[in-house]
């Protein structure tokens, strides 16, 4: 099951996604930007959190599932649900990245996603910015 976090989620979250403070992820599940997907069971085994870049074009920052669930269909449900969502709030363009020394460009691929471009940091992988035209809903 797929649906928008709440604020039950956010301690199972905040304890996983590393890369947001508690209260970052608190703002942005107030503001519907993080999506749970859930077992059989209800235990959360994922979940998927955007933001909008340059204020105007949804940007996928973090899709995680937990190991034991890779592997099996679920971050492309949470992706294809997540760009459904953008379709119909009226975006026809989202995008997302990843280092290129990670296997995630090639899931992104073959979702349709293409290089856009690449962000040099220091001392880090080169970052592969990645779009994906939507289409009309």
């Amino acid at each position: 099951m797929i649906r928008i976090a709440t604020i039950d989620d956010l301690e199972f979250v905040a304890a996983h996604d590393r890369h947001v403070t508690r209260e970052v992820m608190a703002r942005k599940i107030a503001d519907a930007r993080v999506y749970v997907i859930s077992s059989e069971d209800e235990d959360i085994i994922g979940w998927l959190r955007y933001g909008l870049f340059w204020d105007s074009i949804p940007f996928m920052n973090m899709l995680f599932i937990l190991e034991p669930h890779r592997r099996k269909g679920f971050g492309r449900q949470l992706v294809e649900r997540w760009e459904r969502d953008m379709r119909e709030q009226g975006f026809d363009l989202v995008l997302t990245s990843t280092q290129s020394d990670e296997e995630a460009q090639h899931f992104y691929r073959r979702l349709g996603y293409v290089d856009a471009g690449v962000l040099l940091l220091p001392d880090e992988p080169a970052e592969i910015i990645m779009r994906k035209q939507l289409g009309t809903a």
